[in-house]
């Protein structure tokens, strides 16, 4: 395991895929986009109450009929913090603790039985598994027809392309888009809807209905938050074995750690490899930051993008070593940033994401359970795809494999 000390320029990251090193923490890009590097700054961005949400496909949302009710996600001010306040009961950590560990536990164990039965797996099929199943327990969805993965897979493809009516290319992505829409609309929300109102559960989906939300805008819900609590955790999973299959140290802490002492180990991983790397806000008012010489003021109306990856390893607010897993670092006060575990990995502000609780424990009563099998080892190297557009990392192909009982 990484020690706070040692050579600074150590890189721990396993997906970084950056060609220009990070210098300033405010500027601006040639085609007039603020880029924002610095911790500090990319706090105050994302807690400041004079943005709205960009980036994340916003530009599909913006083109709903006006009376279907945004996703939580893509809704800023009074509504939105409503609605957080409303759901926010869903991810307590008390309601983690007794509603969701044991499901945890349960959905874990079954994932390895069949890494135990066949002595080898893919681990991004094992980690995807355990997303779903925790996720939609949560969201409610539990009345799916088989063949979730698959519709899912199909939704969130390594690569997308931009639908369009003027090129078949444009209109092969338009129609498949629209019918993995109604795909998991008629074998998994709707199917959740009608038994949801047949008998309310304690869940979102009967929140929502309880709220006079339409069937489309349920839909649209329970992507947003599949996105959220599915494909991001089955990722995370992935590339925080993928750290401990390579250090052995690091292993050896996780193995013999307690569960905060685990989560500390996670929480740093995810510092350095944040799923979603890149978020986007369109200012409302003037913003103002710090810049390497002086105030930079960001006019009203301007698009800033924040680089998470970046932010996350400033040294002014992460301390030495930045770019290395030091579980346990002490953060560096004296900038006022006050960084947390994980830094800015699960955003922060009004958006900062609800499932980071959910998240993180899932991740470790799997991986605990993982690495506690008999002769676990990675047989093959992962290869690494990116989707630029939010600074995201999949990881395929990593091969697991465990001796037989």
């Amino acid at each position: 395991m990484n020690d706070a000390t040692g050579d600074a320029r150590k890189i721990d990251r396993r997906t970084d895929h950056r060609t220009v090193p990070a210098t300033c923490p405010v500027s601006q890009a040639s085609d007039g986009t603020w880029q924002v590097r610095g911790y500090a700054q990319a706090r105050a961005v994302l807690r400041s109450t004079g943005t709205l949400q960009a980036g994340l496909g916003i530009e599909t949302v913006e083109k709903l009929p006006a009376r279907v009710r945004r996703p939580v996600l893509y809704r800023d001010g009074p509504e939105h913090r409503e609605h957080r306040r409303q759901t926010a009961r869903y991810f307590t950590p008390r309601r983690v603790e007794e509603h969701y560990r044991d499901l945890m536990v349960r959905i874990a164990e079954e994932q390895l039985s069949t890494l135990r039965a066949a002595g080898t797996a893919q681990l991004s099929e094992l980690s995807f598994g355990m997303a779903i199943d925790v996720a939609s327990a949560v969201i409610g969805l539990t009345n799916s027809r088989p063949g979730i993965r698959g519709r899912l897979e199909a939704f969130f493809p390594e690569k997308f392309g931009t639908p369009g009516l003027t090129s078949l290319h444009g209109l092969y992505w338009l129609l498949r888009q629209n019918a993995n829409w109604l795909r998991i609309h008629l074998a998994d929300v709707r199917p959740a809807i009608r038994a949801h109102r047949r008998e309310p559960r304690d869940d979102l989906i009967s929140h929502l209905i309880a709220e006079g939300c339409s069937d489309v805008e349920i839909l649209g819900e329970c992507l947003t938050f599949a996105a959220a609590g599915m494909i991001t955790t089955r990722e995370f999973i992935c590339v925080a074995a993928w750290h401990l299959f390579t250090d052995d140290q690091l292993l050896d802490a996780y193995r013999a750690g307690d569960e905060p002492q685990r989560l500390a180990i996670l929480h740093e991983i995810l510092r350095l490899e944040p799923v979603v790397a890149r978020l986007s806000r369109r200012t409302t008012t003037a913003l103002e930051l710090t810049g390497p010489d002086g105030p930079v003021t960001i006019s009203a109306g301007e698009l800033v993008d924040i680089f998470l990856d970046d932010a996350n390893t400033d040294p002014h607010a992460v301390g030495p070593r930045p770019l290395s897993v030091c579980p346990g670092r002490t953060f560096d006060e004296r900038a006022g940033t006050s960084a947390g575990a994980g830094g800015l990995s699960f955003g922060d502000g009004a958006h900062r994401c609800p499932g980071a609780p959910i998240a993180i424990l899932e991740t470790d009563i799997f991986l605990s359970r993982l690495f506690a099998l008999e002769g676990v080892r990675m047989t093959t190297t992962p290869r690494v795809t990116f989707k630029d557009e939010i600074g995201g990392y999949e990881i395929r192909d990593l091969t697991v494999a465990t001796d037989r009982p």
